[in-house]
């Protein structure tokens, strides 16, 4: 009895120790790095964030004369005649049309002058924009500049009276996966709403640019949080709320935000220029791919593999060629091919920088002065028809493909034949037509409607044409592996 007592006198100081060591657990907690553990409530951050916060409306002018079907022409005296004419007064004749309109987030950066960020997408192709303080006082705002290839958008409104709150803006390259969030916005114009989540995945592409390097989350995020901040646990903005994957058109938990390293250089240039004013190296790139990388001598794959050299460009200048793999640019590492534009895009024009490329097996060192990149558009420098996005080919949205013209490299990639001419497919944009007709990377595009295309804007030009024509699909002739077979792509439906 003696023995059996002694054990259940240490059993029970065990679990008396054990639960002194979970009374302690929320004291230690405090030692945490900040920002990086969850607190016991949301509130008090959500408090001191929330004016920050705003909701943007959008609204956007439409023609009177809009595609209605005509009036049937019907015997005299027809019964119908009058049943018609009050149809179409209903559906539209002498009934105002309600303009189409957004509704999105946004958060200030700047109170004393007014600056307010958010989505491109938001405020794209409108006429009137009025921004919704927390306080649901609707004021006016201008566009200051906005930026397609990235999504972002800065507004201006008068601040006086206000009393505006300002978002502080955090570092996102600080943040880790598994990190708290909290993104704040307008879900389903209801108002102000606030979510919180995780850090799920860092450096994401989602295909929807050549600078695409967003962080993900669980987070909710709905229609209407698009252009609303997401914070850390210090409440710094780290990411603008743009987009999510659901197959319902509701969150499932995968959110993107573009990381605040990633825009805050592109807000600093929309304020101080109207317009962003990114550099410009004037080379087409693909992805260095194992193959690729073996047949070249080099030990990994890594860098990015110059396709085309622009003439005249900053890189034909410097020296580089087809063929050249590009392993570092002013002193960055290029882990892989996708981070080349992004770091060009961010450096200053004019500036000399070091380019590091591997050429006949071994290491070359050149310096490049950076163009300017809008310019070289103006300027008709810059070859669109040629791959010049993060998958090294220009996307065709209508089937969901991005293509190529056929290179030696691209040969070597794909083991495509000597013989074999057409457009090479070097990505298949995921739930896509082409993606459901089983499209596949290094397939060829012989044929397009039974015409021979080599340059991606013939794809696009005999797709626009078929769509003109109200034709309901296109089809290709396809080469793959030295086997021919048709398929046929369906084009999207005319919009109404």
């Amino acid at each position: 009895m003696t023995h059996r007592r002694s054990h259940k006198i240490l059993l029970a100081g065990i679990v008396t120790l054990f639960c002194v060591a979970m009374t302690l657990t929320p004291v230690g907690a405090q030692a945490r790095e900040p920002g990086t553990g969850a607190p016991e409530s949301f509130a008090d951050l959500t408090e001191r964030l929330s004016p920050a916060v705003v909701n943007i409306s959008s609204t956007q002018k439409i023609e009177e004369a809009q595609d209605y079907p005509e009036m049937p022409q019907f015997p005299p005296g027809s019964p119908f005649q009058d049943f018609f004419e009050e149809f179409m007064n209903r559906r539209g004749h002498g009934v105002p049309f309600a303009p189409p309109s957004m509704m999105g987030s946004g958060f200030v950066i700047d109170a004393q002058n007014g600056y307010i960020v958010t989505n491109n997408h938001v405020i794209q192709d409108a006429d009137d924009i009025h921004v919704i303080l927390q306080n649901d006082q609707s004021v006016p705002a201008e566009i200051i500049g906005k930026d397609p290839e990235t999504d972002i958008a800065v507004l201006k409104i008068d601040p006086k009276g206000l009393n505006l709150v300002a978002a502080p803006i955090g570092d996102s390259d600080q943040i880790r996966v598994g990190d708290w969030i909290l993104a704040i916005g307008n879900p389903y114009g209801l108002g102000g709403s606030v979510t919180a989540g995780i850090v799920s995945a860092l450096a994401r592409d989602i295909n929807s640019g050549k600078y695409d390097d967003y962080i993900q989350t669980d987070a909710s995020i709905n229609r209407g949080n698009s252009g609303g901040p997401m914070f850390n646990m210090n409440g710094e903005v780290i990411g603008i709320n743009t987009a999510i994957f659901s197959p319902t058109g509701g969150s499932i938990g995968i959110g993107f935000a573009i990381p605040s390293a990633r825009a805050k250089p592109v807000i600093s240039q929309l304020i101080k220029f109207g317009q962003t004013r990114r550099g410009w190296l004037g080379v087409k790139i693909q992805t260095v791919t194992p193959e690729i990388a073996e047949s070249l001598g080099l030990d990994k794959p890594r860098g990015a593999l110059v396709v085309i050299v622009n003439k005249e460009g900053p890189a034909d200048k410097a020296g580089i060629q087809d063929g050249d793999i590009i392993l570092s640019f002013d002193g960055q590492e290029i882990k892989e091919m996708r981070l080349l534009p992004r770091f060009v895009a961010e450096t200053d024009i004019d500036k000399l920088v070091d380019v590091e490329y591997w050429r006949d097996n071994k290491i070359h060192k050149t310096k490049v002065q950076v163009g300017y990149l809008e310019k070289a558009e103006e300027d008709g420098m810059v070859d669109d028809d040629q791959p010049n996005t993060a998958s090294g080919g220009t996307p065709v949205d209508t089937v969901g493909v991005e293509v190529s013209p056929v290179t030696d490299s691209l040969r070597a990639t794909y083991n495509i034949q000597p013989s074999v001419r057409g457009l090479v497919v070097v990505g298949v944009m995921e739930l896509s037509e082409a993606a459901e007709k089983g499209l596949v990377p290094g397939d060829v595009i012989v044929e397009v409607n039974q015409q021979p295309v080599s340059q991606p804007q013939h794809l696009i030009d005999i797709i626009e044409k078929a769509k003109g024509a109200m034709r309901s699909s296109v089809l290709l002739l396809i080469n793959r592996g030295g086997e021919v077979s048709f398929v046929a792509l369906k084009l999207p439906a005319p919009k109404e």
